[in-house]
């Protein structure tokens, strides 16, 4: 029992060493740091040769990339915020970043805290993984959507459960207690993993429900996906949901998911597009997860760049609007080819499309600024 106190509250403080630490802050061009916040992006917002955005935590290792390759192709600093999904959300709507990233649509009520429309442009695509922290296993687990919802329900406590180990045979596994690690802030990450249990755990559904922010039942919260992923890595017996970029450049193990066809399926590149091979909206939000295809990644999702769709705001320029907008027509075209290397899937040809009508769609002082 000691021990078990000693390991929470390790995994306690770790967490908020790691929620400290996710705000992560891209300058591409060089020079100089940065501070979080609404007061940083009101400092750097002025600026037309710099832009800012806030959000997604999940696209932070391909947003780094593309930033620094499109500002030595185009001479243009991005300073992006790892903040979480639901931060981005909520500084777009104070307008003081210029963009911001999201794993979920905005819905209704974020809808209504806006003074004018704003425009989704799909950005990638990619996978939700189970990451664990159990070092005496050497298989890849397998998890069914019964067994991940009941873990992330607290009704099964242990490694070694019945249940796990019938979908496991032939691996020994521990009797070590099972720790879950979430997300602390609104997160669309979060959205996509509690959209999917939502569909597949009817227990789920009617006790937590799906969105950006839930009552979780059991747990310890992160802040970002480099939270959660300090928790699992610091707290043995932990399991929490993670983008797959992060596992792999953390070098942390991730399970095989059952999909609606009954397969196991390792998170991949192919595994996602696989899922994210569906026709695509004008509006371009659609969820990917619990996909009808047979070697799709059952918790897939899309990421959007939110913007307003009128960009004559806040004494903002049309040099300043139209920096943006080429900036996102960019990254959906040339950009991409930096998406598999970090472990997201490529947007399809039908996203892409979808994505440069969208980008048309904005105006600045009621005229399109791309033609």
């Amino acid at each position: 029992m000691k021990q078990n106190l000693f390991t929470i509250k390790r995994s306690l403080l770790t967490g908020a060493f790691f929620a400290i630490m996710s705000v992560a802050f891209v300058s591409c061009g060089g020079g100089g740091g940065s501070t979080s916040g609404s007061d940083s992006a009101n400092n750097n917002a002025s600026a037309d040769d710099a832009l800012i955005g806030a959000g997604s935590s999940f696209d932070n290792p391909l947003f780094s990339k593309q930033f620094a390759e499109y500002n030595k192709v185009g001479g243009l600093k991005v300073n992006y915020q790892s903040v979480g999904s639901g931060a981005g959300i909520s500084q777009l709507t104070n307008k003081t970043v210029d963009f911001g990233a999201s794993d979920a649509p905005m819905n209704g009520k974020q809808d209504s805290a806006l003074t004018a429309p704003a425009i989704h442009i799909p950005i990638t695509a990619g996978a939700v993984v189970l990451s664990y922290n159990l070092p005496e296993v050497k298989d890849t687990l397998m998890l069914s959507p019964e067994v991940l919802a009941n873990i992330f329900l607290g009704t099964i406590t242990k490694w070694n459960d019945p249940k796990i180990a019938a979908i496991n045979k032939g691996v020994k596994l521990p009797a070590t207690s099972i720790v879950i690690a979430h997300r602390s802030d609104g997160s669309g990450t979060s959205n996509i993993f509690t959209t999917y249990l939502s569909k597949v755990s009817a227990d789920w559904n009617t006790k937590v429900g799906k969105g950006s922010s839930v009552n979780w039942p059991v747990g310890l919260g992160g802040k970002g996906n480099e939270g959660v992923a300090g928790l699992i890595k610091q707290t043995p017996g932990a399991i929490g949901y993670i983008e797959l970029a992060y596992a792999i450049q953390n070098q942390m193990a991730y399970a095989k998911v059952q999909n609606k066809a009954g397969n196991f399926i390792t998170p991949s590149i192919a595994s996602v597009t696989a899922a994210a091979n569906v026709q695509i909206p004008a509006d371009s939000k659609i969820s990917l997860t619990n996909t009808e295809a047979t070697d799709g990644y059952p918790i897939s999702g899309f990421s959007w760049v939110i913007i307003y769709k009128e960009q004559k705001y806040n004494s903002r320029t049309q040099e300043r609007a139209t920096s943006l907008l080429k900036l996102l027509s960019w990254m959906i075209h040339d950009g991409q080819q930096f998406s598999g290397a970090l472990n997201y899937a490529p947007l399809s040809p039908a996203a892409v499309s979808v994505g440069d009508a969208i980008l048309k769609s904005a105006t600045y002082d009621g005229k399109a600024i791309l033609q």
